[in-house]
């Protein structure tokens, strides 16, 4: 008769060798893998050597300059990110208090002017969690990184995440009434050009431009310094030292005090989102599951 209180495990392959496939899986890089383990690019090279030994298959394609992860490799990756993802959710609970922290890490701008406003409805339903933002432009590194989830501009693919559209990334120029009364109102698009343009540098400006039809304008020539966020620059513009070009869906209640106008309908869109990102190995994880389904539909609702 079996022993089922004691179930045979299938033998395991050394562990380090496996933490070090999940970096270069992650990174499909020796070089970066091994950096963020504090060894060298041979040590990692030898653990994956060991490993594929043990499978009996490869699990990396070397390729010049680029690493590719096999069939088998690709079976395996998926797998082991979760064990990982697993062990660290077991290891941050048994530190204790940590199912009672959601770390949410996002741009300063969707912070303040989203974020900000709706997140006590967020707190309202679910008080037994406290709510931690940090706000970064930076990429997230979720396997290093004491973070949950992520907001971020972008195309909305990056592997190994799970990613949600929260509002379009468009932009168009916005101003204050008196900046435009200034020059007798702004009639048409070239008209903005008589007046200070904020982060002239911006890419959005010339696209925005070049939809519109206008063409020889000077914006490269023209001084001026990047204020490194929407908000900061939707500031200056309220404070009427100049036209900024800014994201429709973050400016709603600015726009409807009157303290910025939108004067032309022309709306620029490259592509890009806000996304609610965190690693699909943890998306059954109760709090992630919680803010994500809270703030679809606090963004769906007008």
């Amino acid at each position: 008769m079996p022993n089922l209180s004691s179930p045979q495990l299938a033998p395991l392959p050394p562990l380090q060798a496996i933490r070090v496939f999940e970096a270069v899986a992650r990174h499909l890089s020796f070089t970066k893998a091994a950096q963020e383990l504090g060894m060298t690019q041979a040590a990692a090279s030898y653990q994956i050597k060991l490993l594929e030994e043990r499978i009996g298959a490869p699990l990396f394609l070397r390729r010049p300059r680029q690493i590719e992860l096999t069939e088998a490799g690709q079976r395996l990756a998926p797998a082991v990110s979760e064990a990982f993802s697993i062990l660290g959710q077991a290891y941050a609970a048994a530190r204790g208090g940590a199912d009672g922290l959601l770390c949410v890490t996002t741009v300063l701008t969707f912070a303040s002017n989203w974020l900000a406003q709706h997140l006590g409805s967020f707190q309202l339903a679910h008080p037994a969690l406290a709510v931690r933002l940090d706000t970064s432009s930076r990429l997230t590194d979720f396997a290093r990184e004491d973070v949950d989830l992520a907001i971020r501009s972008g195309g909305g693919k990056w592997p190994g995440l799970e990613a949600h559209k929260l509002l379009d990334a468009d932009f168009t120029p916005m101003l204050s009434p008196k900046l435009a009364a200034s020059i007798g109102g702004v009639k048409e698009p070239a008209d903005l050009l008589r007046l200070p343009i904020l982060d002239p540098g911006d890419i959005w400006w010339s696209q925005w431009f070049e939809a519109a039809g206008v063409t020889g304008h000077d914006l490269a020539k023209r001084p001026g310094s990047s204020m490194g966020a929407q908000a900061y620059e939707a500031n200056a513009a309220m404070a009427g030292h100049g036209v900024a070009i800014l994201t429709r869906a973050l400016f709603k209640n600015e726009i409807a005090d009157g303290r910025l106008i939108q004067p032309f309908d022309l709306v620029g869109d490259d592509g890009h989102a806000y996304w609610l990102v965190y690693p699909t190995a943890r998306r059954n994880v109760p709090k992630i599951r919680a803010f994500r389904d809270w703030i679809l539909a606090e963004i769906a609702c007008p």
